[in-house]
């Protein structure tokens, strides 16, 4: 049981590990690459989202390392300092990346409106399931533990969620540089693996919740058991 605890332990921590190495290894190489367009990333979020009639979403710059995200609140695409002025294919395909969730969020794709409903109880799973969890082994209190697990199953549908959102923001991304000749044919595969290296950093996380997920399941059936 111990060398399995291991294992386990293990796994959680070298999968989100080995995925931000990805990412960052990919981001360093292909930052260093200029785009054949020669295009700053805030002006290829520009072009795509005009291209796209999201006049009303605006670009910004924003503070920090791979901070770019986008806001649908505001409607703001927020790109890193590095990214909304660099040339590079790395900020050609984050800028697109962005602008395909604000793509997603004009024509109401389903998985992104999921999870904008599950951001509240997300958000509440993960900050409560783990003291409720705590509380109830430490009192042997089974429902307690199973109430921190009902919490935290929310959070793990959500990073479940992402997936399909973010898999599908990059596919609009590399269709909107291909089409739009923001990048060049023999840019595409340089494209692409900057992507799906991003992507890894969402898989990572979601097989990392239900891998603990699926642990503490283990331990409820468990106290179940022994009462």
């Amino acid at each position: 049981m111990g060398f399995s605890f291991l294992i386990y332990f293990a796994l959680i921590i070298l999968i989100p590990i080995w995925a931000q190495l990805k990412v960052k290894g990919a981001y360093k190489k292909y930052s260093q690459v200029p785009s054949s367009s020669h295009m700053r990333g805030a002006e290829v979020a520009r072009r795509i989202l005009d291209t796209n009639g999201l006049y009303d979403v605006t670009v910004e710059e924003t503070r920090g390392h791979l901070t770019d995200h986008y806001d649908p609140r505001s409607k703001t695409v927020r790109l890193s300092s590095e990214n909304y002025h660099g040339h590079s294919v790395a900020a050609a395909a984050i800028a697109a990346h962005e602008v395909g969730h604000a793509i997603q969020d004009q024509v109401d794709y389903a998985p992104l409106r999921i999870r904008h409903s599950l951001v509240p109880v997300a958000n509440l799973g993960s900050n409560f399931s783990w003291i409720l969890i705590i509380i109830g082994m430490l009192a042997s209190l089974s429902n307690l533990v199973l109430l921190g697990i009902i919490f935290m199953a929310a959070a793990v549908v959500f990073q479940l969620v992402t997936l399909p959102v973010e898999f599908n923001a990059s596919n609009r991304a590399m269709d909107q540089v291909v089409s739009l000749g923001i990048i060049r044919n023999d840019e595409e595969k340089e494209t692409r693996k900057v992507l799906d290296a991003a992507a890894l950093t969402y898989v990572a996380a979601a097989a990392v919740a239900v891998l603990e997920l699926l642990r503490l399941v283990l331990i409820y059936t468990g106290m179940q058991r022994s009462e």
